[in-house]
């Protein structure tokens, strides 16, 4: 059996340290420019710094996104970026286009590249391309069956490693080349600026007629015509593994903490069961089910993996989510007296029931003690987000511990 690697995303340095702390093997993070997700808050060289440093004292790797497709304007300063991440030293670049591939090898040659997803990997000719010009690892097109994976690994050499999306937002377009945003309102989703206009609720107008707007229906169902739901493969994991994946990547740099902690767990000990035995993994598909639910979702599909999507892998009512959490806050210290900093996330209240969500895999009922500001003043309630607080909660509590709320 291949050694499984368990990759999450990070869009801050706290969301960074939660996946390294529920469960990740590596993480994959963008700097200040040249990722695909130009809204994330993403990482300043001495966040980088930091993050690796955190990761690295707990066998955690990480990789740095980017996987812009660039143009004449971007080479020189892709060129300055990858001269900065020398010294920084990730444990891997993922990259898409060529031109920025070149200069990853003439400015780092020693740095372990992967071709990102944006790149249209569909064929291990591809794949045999990309390994004889040095790659490491290629991350296979969303478009793929797991079929097809199988028959790339049986054409690629043993030590080249596939990457696969086991988990998270599935795009429109074809392995995320998207123009829609770009036609619509001018910001480049191959430059990193998505809107996500793929969730947009769309009508029909007749030239003629303006104002005059008519309803778009795919079979009488609803407009949210581009609407996917999302991946979902935790009942699936002896599939991914057979089908010789190294790396199971969970979508989602623009993510809460709450959210990644919640994925990375539930995955981590979904692997982790299923290797030491596939029974136990069977017999607890209940708990992952049920906690793999408790992230935002917009309901589940298996994508590609079993041949194409049909007209059921689609939402055609609403682009909303399915929550059934909300996210309060992570510990930061427990004080000598039991008390608990955090940085306030969503309101919560004096006498209120919460969730502590711990790394283990517990999840403990608590009931809010008392909430004081920094000034030591007691609080009934908190109400203003990002406000630091000290909490005191009928249990003991940890940092990275999350707190968090069941919605009715």
């Amino acid at each position: 059996m291949r050694k499984t690697e368990l990759l999450i995303p990070a869009g801050s340095l706290d969301v960074l340290k939660t996946a390294v702390i529920y469960g990740a093997d590596a993480v994959y993070l963008g700097g200040e420019a040249f990722g695909l997700r130009a809204k994330a808050k993403n990482f300043t060289n001495d966040e980088i710094r930091e993050g690796i440093a955190f990761a690295h004292e707990r066998g955690v790797k990480v990789y740095i996104t980017a996987n812009i497709l660039a143009h004449n304007d971007d080479l020189a300063g892709v060129e300055a970026y990858f001269e900065e991440l020398k010294e920084i030293r990730p444990d891997a670049l993922i990259i898409s286009d060529p031109g920025v591939f070149a200069i990853a090898k003439r400015v780092i040659p020693d740095m372990e590249i992967h071709i990102s997803t944006q790149a249209n990997n569909t064929n291990y000719g591809t794949y045999l391309f990309w390994h004889q010009l040095g790659a490491k690892r290629v991350v296979s097109a969303r478009e793929l069956s797991l079929k097809e994976i199988r028959e790339i690994r049986d054409h690629i050499p043993e030590d080249m490693e596939i990457e696969s999306f086991i988990h998270g937002a599935m795009c429109i377009s074809y392995s995320g080349r998207c123009l829609l945003s770009n036609f619509l309102v001018g910001r480049d989703a191959n430059q990193g600026a998505c809107t996500h206009p793929c969730r947009w609720k769309y009508s029909l107008v007749e030239e003629t007629r303006p104002g005059e707007y008519m309803p778009v229906f795919e079979n009488e169902r609803g407009t949210y015509i581009f609407n996917s739901k999302d991946l979902c493969m935790i009942e699936h994991i002896p599939e991914m593994i057979e089908a010789g994946i190294d790396s199971f990547k969970i979508e989602g740099r623009m993510k809460t903490a709450l959210y990644v902690a919640t994925v990375a767990r539930t995955y981590r000990k979904a692997i982790d069961d299923y290797q030491k035995d596939p029974a136990l993994y069977q017999a607890n598909m209940d708990w992952y089910r049920e906690e793999i639910g408790k992230c935002t979702y917009r309901e589940f599909t298996t994508g590609f993996y079993f041949g194409k999507p049909d007209s059921t892998t689609q939402i055609y009512d609403n682009n909303t989510y399915v929550k059934n959490y909300t996210y309060l806050g992570t510990i930061e210290e427990v004080q000598e007296d039991g008390s608990c900093r955090i940085e306030q996330k969503n309101k919560f209240s004096v006498g209120e029931s919460i969730e502590v969500m711990k790394p283990d895999g517990r999840n403990v009922e608590v009931t809010v003690r008392s909430i004081t500001d920094v000034d030591g003043r007691p609080m009934e309630s908190a109400p203003h987000p990002k406000q630091i607080l000290y909490v005191y909660l009928d249990t003991e509590l940890e940092p990275y511990d999350i707190l968090r709320r069941r919605e009715e």
